[in-house]
């Protein structure tokens, strides 16, 4: 399936007439994907406590349908969105804002999720920086070239080795899933070296003696960053304008309960997701200080002057409003 939607991706991205045509929607149904990590919690809270349902019979959908799915990987994911096999898109704003570049601004940010730090971790000692990276050493992230974590790395390679030089690791980065890439490094027994990961597998790799971490993206962007978002299509909202007004409702208010209830927010994360770990432990990054759940987009517009600025993508965003909806637009985002 995910060699399909692969497929599906590079079709879709060259021409932005395969975008869903309006009969494919149906207002009171949303079609919702999410990734691996905790960054998705809003969206395991809205249906932990059925809060899209919830908002959404408040304004007169009582007939509604909520699908999930799961996928990994910026590609996947806009190939979804644009086969209108999804609603709402969840990734990176890597993914995002090439599929806004090649779609000609067709699809905008909904929300961000949270503002949380990206680590490059390695399992070898020698890694002490960007420069200690040979030819062998593979770095995982979720989706090569496009990903948030790919972006990260370029943006940071640019800064290690000088303007023109952000491609300098791509050669490098493997695609691997954040579940995957943590088992890979802990067991040593594969060919990756380095994991751009995200919460919590990051902090768990980490408790292993035998890794470090090389560079946060708070470092390498300058402060906090919302690496991940939630987008449609505009013809989508458009045409389901009640079903977009209740899927956001519902995510800032499961936005601020997370906020207001983190141990609460840590137990519907193990619950949901069937994880292993100790709530506590899954608590603990959540009260992180580096941790805010946040509608807002913190520091999105340096990726997409980037991303313009290195040939990327074609389209050029004067503002971080240029390329989010204006339900967002009276908030101070970045």
């Amino acid at each position: 399936m995910l060699k399909s939607l692969k497929l599906a991706a590079a079709a879709a991205l060259a021409l932005t007439a395969l975008l869903p045509s309006p009969s494919a929607y149906a207002e009171g149904l949303i079609r919702i994907s999410q990734q691996f990590g905790t960054l998705y919690l809003p969206l395991h809270v809205i249906r932990d406590q059925n809060l899209f349902e919830e908002h959404a019979k408040a304004l007169g959908l009582d007939d509604v349908k909520v699908e999930w799915a799961q996928l990994s990987g910026g590609d996947a994911i806009n190939a979804a969105l644009l086969s209108g096999s999804i609603d709402i898109a969840a990734a990176g704003i890597g993914p995002f804002l090439t599929l806004w570049g090649r779609t000609d601004g067709a699809v905008k940010i909904v929300a961000g999720l949270a503002n949380q730090p990206n680590y490059l971790i390695t399992s070898n000692p020698d890694i002490k920086s960007l420069k200690d990276f040979k030819a062998t050493d593979k770095i995982a992230l979720p989706a090569v070239g496009v990903s948030v974590q790919a972006r990260i790395l370029q943006i940071a390679a640019e800064k290690e080795f000088g303007a023109g030089n952000q491609g300098k690791l791509d050669n490098n980065a493997v695609t691997l899933a954040h579940p995957d890439a943590t088992a890979a490094l802990l067991s040593g027994s594969t060919e990756i070296a380095a994991h751009l990961s995200n919460t919590p597998f990051q902090e768990q790799a980490l408790k292993d003696p035998k890794i470090h971490k090389i560079l946060s993206s708070y470092d390498v962007l300058g402060g906090p960053v919302t690496p991940t978002y939630l987008y449609a299509t505009t013809e989508w909202r458009k045409e389901n304008p009640k079903t977009f007004q209740a899927f956001l409702g519902a995510l800032k208010e499961a936005t601020a309960w997370i906020e207001a209830n983190k141990k609460g927010a840590a137990e519907t994360y193990v619950r949901v997701e069937k994880s292993k770990l100790d709530p506590a432990f899954v608590q603990s990054l959540i009260e992180s200080p580096e941790s805010k759940f946040t509608i807002v987009p913190t520091r999105s517009y340096a990726f997409a002057d980037f991303l313009y600025r290195t040939g990327a993508i074609k389209k050029k965003a004067e503002s971080w409003k240029d390329y989010t909806f204006e339900e967002l637009h009276n908030e101070s985002g970045s």
